[in-house]
């Protein structure tokens, strides 16, 4: 691919590259990792230095499907015209005039002066992380992205590739620099390794690495002073690092820094100083001054202000003063001496600026270069806002301003759009502006910005405007303006030059960004839409009006009118939600509504599109598995030719499921290709294919609840993870230009008319933006197809050509991009043309809103005129009914109407009654609500007031009084969200699956250990015993079942000893906790393991604490109050009891009354809530009041508002006053009056006396009235003065309280500190505890199954002895047969395996399997070459003379040996499987747990750290003199600060501990004595136990050879039962030798006739010697060709299951017939059957 400008990059390295090049093949050797040469090493070889590699053998090319007539430079790189300004350290400086950046897969060098670009694409084609330039300006680095990225070296200004290194991080690096001298390079990497490398990159080696951090690291230098040491930072870490020697050699070691007190916070920058301290940067703005790994101070400006607004870095100290930039775009400069010479006295060090320069409005500053001329100021900056400023940071008076070299977007690219005239583009994105670019003359035309960010953009047809200068614009708040671009007409203006973009018409026609415009195919119709779910019409002309909108089911996503080909006129809806809508173009000359712009005729069809992702996986996972089948089926036929009595398989794995995403996949983009018909590209779960859709018949359904599913589909290459988001057409449609996810272009080439995409196969695709967030959502071709715009996320913009450069300068030597001068401009003139409204308020009505909005103002006019209307008609009719009544009244009595005449009729009243009642009971129905409402809260607000009031009480007699505590909220209780939950469910699930694993198993084994435990006996002739052979057998069967029942037994015994029998590194639990109780209690305190101290629980500590408290005064409060309503009863009482005294003195005289006490009352603090309580009048005097004071005006209605309510008491206090004093007068007068006439009457003389008594006793209940007033009082004044004593201890305990509560809230202060990164780690511990316990869990499940298999084994060599016993038994003793059976039991014979047909066996296990059993084969031939003897031997037919039933019996017997050793084969291969396993998993048992102990260690620290803290706390407590025992020659010191403060009980508890502490350690060394003791003991018995234990094993030994001469199993021999078949034998011996000895006594009366007759059968036995010699040969081969058959695999039945018919007798002499045994006369017809063969 070739590059841009007149100066090459690939020319100029190919023609300045030396002869050295050959030497490059050889330049990969070496090793990847190597460490710094030590002393007395030899020399490593050195690469030449000046050895390049080649540019055009490293770059990464486009890739271009094979068999394809693509040319691989397709698309010519022309011009990139965006700047990364988000990327970190994204501008180097080479030279004075030369730039350098990073822009997607390029690295660009800009030159200042000509603002000519040269272009370098990355080698990985992933894109370029970082770069860094040489301190000689001679080289510089390109670290990239990517699977193994490299970093190349180049060298400047040839630009040839000097070094590569490789192999320093996984995917990408975030950051590298050089060392002061160049010599090494730094580099980070990024995730998942995080990997810090030093690298001598002269010789492409790695000195040393190491893992940085877990988290992103920003950057890393070196020091300038010490070359031994770096400074890393990042995501809320800084890290120093220093090269330190080892016995191994130089190590990086690293030390984390420690935050401290201070907030943790993202560093981007930071300087090292001379004196090796480190200055940081914040995220607040603020500086931080570390000295080792703490912070020894934090910068700030006076009053606290931080020193910049924002990020702040540090990026150079000069002349004496400390530079910064922040990203509020200030430059500063601080004392350098003042920030050295600071102290750790404070946490804080505030200092002003000495120099400040402000940059620029609206400039957030991220890097900077400086100048590489020597004693300059100049330096250069990066502008996160899209712009590259140059400075002049000399700070004196002829300082020049900032100059901004250059500016670009900033952010992703919301628009792109080319004109359909003239090679020009437009552009906007979120930073609030839109350009217009010439992409031939690769300059900028112009740009305007405006108060919101852009988010489309469209340039209009030549249809709609002919001169071509004519934008719409979209923008997030809804706003679309028509842009107009021209060039003023001036004398010698320059097009291009003087351009400028005019506003002719803003309208908002949503609410909500606008994501996509669109005019209509014929240039008559505009429309736009937006995430508000709404698509609007505009007509076009000189003035676009609205036509109408309507509503999609989703954000819009793009808009796409139908082509020309097309019959209808038809918008196509994308939806970011997947529905597609088609609407009808609408008639711009319509009837409009005019209560609404919504078009809701419209027609229209939906489509929402339903996944089909899954179901074409699973019919690729199909078609993919019948391929596999018949590949297999095929060549099983060619390798047998029994296939039809081999059984397949049907089983198979099972199938992918149907998956649906939800939320569903996002749509990206899509086009027409015939009417109804639409491709689409999805996101998500669904990319990797092109959806053919179209819309279906039924449209009644519900557009959210559709399922619409494509009829078609396009697969497309690699798109998985990487989907199609932007689709664009050459002019003549034969070229689909595709923008991918991962910042690539792919061009597809296509036939003319096809619509379907048949022809899409063949790619071309260059990876061009960012890999990782530089998505091109923007691609478009030129209006003549000679240039390709891109535009994506990363706020990247290229152009390429489709010619070559030489061809591409020819074709436009002769076109120029023309810039039109509008009509009414060119005519009018520019400053008599009147200027567009444009709408710079963010939340200014859209267009509907406004309809809406003027719509209802109408209406509410219209409302309110005729309801004035008929107002005025009542009013009328009223004072026309008012005279009419008036003149009724005036007129006579008689002639007067009556009120019910006046009525029309009765019924209208009833009407209008029943009319009230029912609104009457609407209003309430409607206010009930309301009502209760206000009851609740009235309530709520008189507890709240009655919780907060405050009740004193005084005492009567005395001044002493006591009052309640004001009590306070409570505290919500901790929630517990944040515990951790430890899983059980895996602890659960373990034992599950292993008990599952182990059953079948268990089951398998059980049911083959009870088949070759019980082998068949073979069958033969049963033999009638007598009864008494019987008997012997059955007490013989049950002494044995008796002997093994005790033997059982006895193991039993045995094994559940051996079961209690502990370990020998058994430990008692008791002493175990004795242990580890006396090792936290005792020894050195500080190492202990202290307990773990969190928020949580000190905060549990704060709220019981409160509660405690509370509880404390809620118990006084309620003793008080009560004291308070004792005294109400009291007043109540006591105004009772001065009534009645009244009365008693109103019938004494005078001179007898004793004074009344003062009767208490109730002061209004002692019953404060009854100013809570409010009556009718005294709401109507406040309505009053209230009223008053609205007549007066409004500034005194504010000055009295507050004394309102203390007037209304007055006032009510006056008139209770009042009605008091009237009640008293009336009881005076009353009295007075009684007092007359008792003066006045005359008494007789029994009238006297009686009154004398009456008077003797009302002085006597005068007395005890007042008695018992005084005493009430006294009693009253009594529980108040102990309430009073009880408080006072309760408020200096509660001072305590309340000092405790303070040191609780400073730990927990303390501790909040602490808390991030504590919880880091706990994440960590519960993550490490996880992990751990699934592998102790799966190391149980091994050992289990390990544990399983051994008991297998020894069941299986069990099984197999047994097998071996059997036949031992069943040969008896003096078998004559013994040898040859034995041979044929112990024979190696090759069998067929036999496969198990289970579901979970696929046919390339069988394949696998045939392998296997091919192998074997070989290795039983081998052993059948091997033993010669066995091969000689013939177990297939039966010897002569032995039993065949016999013969049977060893054949099964050797069957099942041979099975059972097959099967322990295979349990112990599956035993080292599991003993494997075992070895790994405690390994990872070990890791895992050093991790866990790790991090433990790690929480104990920061515990301890917290404790130590925690115990610097300063403490109150106050003492009394009696308190302190800290005396010293008699006296107490002034200084107590040596003084410890102790618990008394506490302190008596320390002391009882020692005492109990010495009894317990004589106690233990008692315990220790005895044990002592018991152990010798113990050790001695054993010694006598196991020497008697080997001497009755020698007696027993002894004792066995006696009887039985050798030794034999006593269990077995007491476990033998009676052997029917010994004794049937013996019986049957008996009945031989019985019948034989009858047998031979006839044979001695026939001796004398034997004599002719043994000379015949001599000759006869000679001939049948001689025929039996030559069938023993004939049976011979035979043998060996069974047996040869019987390796091949062939079947050869047994003799005993095919009978052949007996031979014919042989002719005797005499005539005389013998019948040969059948053995014989088998081997007679076999010879016969050989003999007719050959």
């Amino acid at each position: 691919m070739s590059e841009e400008t007149t100066v090459c990059v690939a020319e100029e390295a190919e023609n300045k590259q030396t002869g050295s090049q050959d030497n490059t093949e050889g330049c990969d050797a070496g090793d990847s990792v190597m460490q710094l040469e030590a002393e007395g090493e030899s020399q490593k070889q050195q690469l030449p230095a000046d050895m390049f590699y080649k540019y055009e053998e490293l770059h990464s090319r486009p890739t271009v499907t094979a068999d394809s007539e693509i040319p691989e430079n397709l698309l010519h790189l022309s011009h990139s015209f965006g700047y990364d300004s988000s990327r970190r350290s994204n501008l180097k400086l080479l030279d004075d005039r030369t730039l350098m950046f990073v822009a997607g897969n390029l690295l660009v060098l800009l030159d200042i002066s000509t603002e000519e670009q040269k272009y370098l694409r990355s080698c990985s084609g992933g894109g370029i992380g970082c770069i860094a330039v040489h301190p000689s300006k001679n080289y510089f680095a390109v670290a990239e992205k990517g699977n193994q990225p490299n970093i190349i070296v180049y060298e400047y200004p040839s630009l040839r590739p000097y070094r590569i290194l490789r192999g320093g991080t996984e995917l990408e690096y975030s950051f590298v620099d050089f060392n002061r001298d160049g010599g090494l390079l730094a580099s980070v990497g990024g995730s998942p390794d995080y990997m810090l490398t030093l690298w001598e990159w002269r010789q492409e080696e790695v000195m040393l690495s190491c893992k940085a951090v877990s988290q992103d690291v920003y950057r890393v230098g070196f020091s300038p002073y010490d070359p031994g040491l770096l400074t890393s930072s990042g995501s809320a870490h800084i890290k120093f690092w220093k090269m330190a020697p080892t016995f191994t050699g130089l190590k990086l070691q690293g030390v984390m820094g420690h935050f401290g007190k201070t907030a943790a916070t993202d560093i981007e920058g930071f300087v090292e100083l001379p004196d090796g301290k480190v200055v940081s940067g914040t995220d607040w703005g603020n500086l931080l001054l570390w000295d080792g790994n703490t912070i020894k101070v934090e910068i700030c400006c006076k009053d606290g202000r931080s020193c910049h607004s924002g990020t702040v870095q540090p990026f150079a100290v000069e002349d004496g003063q400390l530079m910064t930039f922040g990203s509020d775009g200030v430059i500063r400069g601080w004392d350098f001496e003042k920030i050295i010479s600071a102290d750790s006295d404070g946490s804080r060090m505030e200092m002003e600026p000495t120099n400040e320069m402000a940059v620029g409005h609206n400039v957030c500053l991220s890097s900077v270069a400086r100048s590489t001329e020597t004693d300059s100021f100049v330096w250069f900056a990066q502008d996160s806002n899209g712009a590259i400023w140059k400075l002049d940071l000399s700070f004196t008076n002829t300082t020049p301003d900032p100059e901004c070299l250059f500016t670009f977007h900033s952010g992703s690219i919301q628009g792109l759009d080319v004109s359909k005239k003239s090679h020009l583009m437009a552009t906007t994105s979120l930073d609030r502006s839109v350009r217009v670019f010439d992409f031939v003359a690769k300059r900028e035309v112009t740009s305007s910005r405006f108060n919101q960010g852009g988010t489309a953009l469209r340039w209009a047809p030549p249809l709609v405007n002919q001169t071509g200068g004519l934008l719409v614009a979209g923008f997030e708040d809804g706003v679309v303006r028509l842009l107009e671009l021209f060039t003023a007409p001036r004398l010698h203006a320059v097009a291009g030059r003087d351009s400028k973009l005019r506003l002719k018409q803003a309208f908002k026609p949503h609410n909500a960004p606008v994501t996509a415009v669109a005019f209509e195919r014929n240039g008559e119709i505009l429309a736009t839409g937006s995430s508000d779910s709404t698509v609007f019409f505009f007509t076009v002309g000189g003035k676009y009006n609205p036509i109408g909108f309507v509503h999609v089911p989703g954000p819009v996503q793009a808009l796409d009118w139908s082509p020309h080909s097309h019959s209808e006129n038809r918008l196509l809806v994308l939806c970011q939600s997947g529905h597609v809508v088609e609407v009808h173009s609408p008639e711009p000359d319509a009837q409009k509504p005019t209560t609404t712009f919504q078009l809701p005729d419209l027609p229209r069809r939906s489509f929402r599109f339903r996944s089909i992702k899954s179901r074409i996986k699973r019919d690729e996972e199909i078609a993919r598995r019948q391929a596999v089948r018949k590949k297999q089926r095929d060549e099983r036929l060619k390798k047998s030719e029994q296939l039809d009595a081999e059984k397949e398989e049907d089983e198979e794995e099972e199938l992918p499921p149907v998956y649906i995403p939800d939320p569903p996949s996002p749509l990206y983009c899509g086009f027409y290709s015939l009417p109804g018909h639409f491709w689409l590209s999805m996101g998500g779960f669904d990319s990797g294919c092109l959806y053919h859709c179209k819309f279906s018949e039924n449209q009644d359904e519900d557009p959210d609840q559709r399922q619409d599913e494509p009829f078609d589909f396009l697969p497309i290459d690699d798109t998985d993870d990487d989907p199609i988001r932007s689709v664009t057409f050459s002019s003549n449609r034969q070229l689909l230009l595709c923008g991918m996810h991962s910042g690539s272009i792919r061009v597809y080439p296509l036939q003319p008319a096809d619509p379907g995409l048949s022809s899409m196969k063949a790619c071309w695709s260059l990876s061009v933006h960012d890999s990782c967030y530089g998505h091109l959502r923007h691609i478009r071709c030129s209006h003549d197809d000679l240039f390709v715009l891109t535009a994506g996320d990363d706020g990247n913009i290229f152009s390429f050509s489709l010619l070559p450069p030489e061809e591409l300068q020819k074709t436009l030597q002769r076109k120029t991009a023309k810039v039109a001068s509008p009509r009414h401009v060119a005519q009018v003139g520019l400053e008599n043309e009147a200027l567009a409204l444009d709408i710079e308020d963010p939340a200014a009505y859209s267009i509907e809103m406004a309809k809406q909005k003027l719509e209802s103002d109408h209406l509410r006019r219209e409302t309110e005129l005729k309801v004035a209307e008929k107002q005025k008609k009542l009013t009328e009719l009223q004072k026309r009914f008012k005279q009419v009544l008036s003149d009724n009244q005036s007129l006579p009595e008689h002639v007067r109407l009556k009120p019910e005449e006046l009525q029309l009729d009765r019924r209208f009243y009833e009407q209008a009654e029943r009319l009230k009642a029912q609104r009457a009971m609407e209003v309430r129905r409607q206010l009930c609500w309301e009502q209760e409402r206000c009851s609740i809260a009235l309530r709520k607000l008189q507890d709240w007031f009655r919780d907060s009031l405050q009740v004193t009480v005084v005492a009567i007699r005395s001044n002493h009084k006591v009052s309640t505590y004001r009590l306070q909220a409570p505290t919500e209780p901790l929630s517990r969200q944040n515990s951790p939950h430890r899983p059980h469910g895996d602890g659960n699930a373990a034992p599950e699956r292993r008990r599952s694993r182990a059953e079948p198993a268990k089951e398998s084994g059980k049911i083959e250990e009870e088949e070759a435990i019980r082998p068949p006996v073979p069958r033969t002739t049963r033999v009638k015993l007598g009864d008494r052979q019987e008997e012997r057998l059955r007490k013989a069967a049950e002494k044995a079942a008796q002997a093994r029942a005790r033997i059982e037994k006895k193991k039993q015994e045995w094994d559940q000893i051996y079961a209690e029998k502990p370990n020998e590194d058994y430990e008692d639990p008791q002493d175990v906790e004795a242990i580890r109780e006396a090792q936290e209690s005792i020894g050195d305190v500080a190492m202990a393991k202290q307990p773990r101290i969190n928020t949580e629980t000190k905060k549990e500590e704060l709220i019981a604490l409160e509660r405690n408290i509370r509880e404390k005064q809620l118990e006084l409060n309620g003793r008080i109050v009560a004291l308070r309503d004792s005294k109400v009863l009291l007043v109540s009482r006591l105004q009772a009891q001065m009534q009645q005294l009244q009365k008693v003195q109103q019938r004494l005289a005078v001179h007898l009354h004793r004074p009344p006490p003062d009767l208490p009352t109730l002061s209004p603090e002692e019953t404060p809530e009854e100013r809570l309580h409010c009556s009718r009048a005294k709401l109507e005097k406040y309505r009053e009041l209230r009223e008053q004071r609205f007549t007066t005006t409004e500034q005194e209605e504010q000055e009295g508002a507050v004394s309102l309510l203390e007037q209304l008491e007055k006032e009510m206090e006056a008139e209770e006053e009042q009605e008091e004093t009237l009640r008293l007068s009336a009881s005076s007068e009353t009295g007075k009056e009684e007092e007359e006439e008792a003066v006045n009457e005359e008494l007789s003389e029994l009238e006297e006396e009686l009154q004398r008594e009456e008077g003797i006793r009302l002085l006597h209940e005068q007395d005890s009235l007042l008695e018992q007033m005084e005493s009430s009082v006294r009693e009253f004044d009594s529980e108040l003065l102990l309430l009073h004593r009880q408080q006072l201890r309760l408020d200096s305990r509660l001072k305590l309280a309340d000092l405790r509560m303070l040191t609780l809230i400073q730990e927990m202060t303390l501790l909040k500190q602490f808390e991030r990164k504590e919880g880091g780690l706990q994440e960590k511990l519960d993550e490490c505890v996880k992990e751990e316990n699934g592998i102790t869990s799966k190391l149980q499940e091994c050992n289990e199954q390990l544990e399983d298999k051994k008991r297998d084994i020894s069941k299986l060599q069990e099984r197999e002895k047994s097998v071996t016993a059997a036949f031992q038994a069943s040969l008896g003793e003096n078998n004559k047969f013994e040898e040859f059976l034995t041979k044929v039991f112990k024979k190696k014979i090759k069998r067929v395996k036999r496969t198990e047909q289970t579901g979970r066996e696929g046919e390339g296990e069988e394949e696998e399997g045939s392998d296997e059993d091919s192998e074997e084969d070989d290795n039983w031939d081998d052993d059948y070459a091997s033993d010669a003897d066995e091969a000689a031997l013939d177990d297939s037919v039966c010897p002569a003379g032995c039993e065949p039933e016999f013969f049977e019996n060893t054949l099964q017997l050797r069957e099942r040996r041979l099975d059972l050793e097959e099967l322990l084969v295979e349990e112990k291969k599956i035993a080292e499987a599991l003993t494997r396993e075992h070895d790994t998993l405690i390994k990872k048992e070990k890791s895992a747990k050093s991790n866990r102990m790790a991090i433990e260690y790690d929480l104990e620290l920061i515990n301890r750290e917290k404790l130590q803290k925690m115990n610097e706390l300063d403490v109150v407590v106050p003492l009394r003199l009696h308190q302190i025992e800290y005396v010293i020659k008699t006296s107490i010191p002034s200084d107590l600060s040596e003084a410890l403060v102790l618990d008394k009980t506490e302190l008596t508890r320390l002391q009882e501990r020692i005492q109990q502490l010495q009894a317990d350690k004589i106690h233990q060394k008692d315990l220790h004595r005895q044990a002592c003791q018991q152990q010798a003991k113990l050790i001695h018995d054993r010694r006598d136990m196991a020497a008697k234990i080997q001497m009755l094993e020698k007696q027993c030994n002894e004792l066995m050879m006696a009887k039985f001469g050798k030794l034999v199993d006593l269990e077995a021999l007491q476990m033998l039962s009676g052997n029917r078949r010994l004794e049937e034998l013996k019986h049957e011996k008996l009945l031989k030798e019985a019948e034989y000895a009858k047998e031979v006594q006839q044979w001695d009366g026939r001796q004398r006739f034997q004599d002719y007759r043994r000379h015949v059968d001599r000759e006869d036995v000679r001939r049948l010697q001689e025929l039996v010699k030559t069938q023993s040969q004939q049976a011979e081969a035979l043998r060996r060709e069974i047996s040869l058959l019987s390796c091949k695999g062939g079947h050869v039945l047994p003799p005993d299951q095919t009978r052949l018919p007996p031979l014919a007798p042989l002719p005797t002499p005499t005539g005389s017939v013998h019948t040969a045994n059948p053995h014989q006369q088998l081997k007679a017809q076999n010879s016969a059957s050989r003999q007719g063969a050959n």
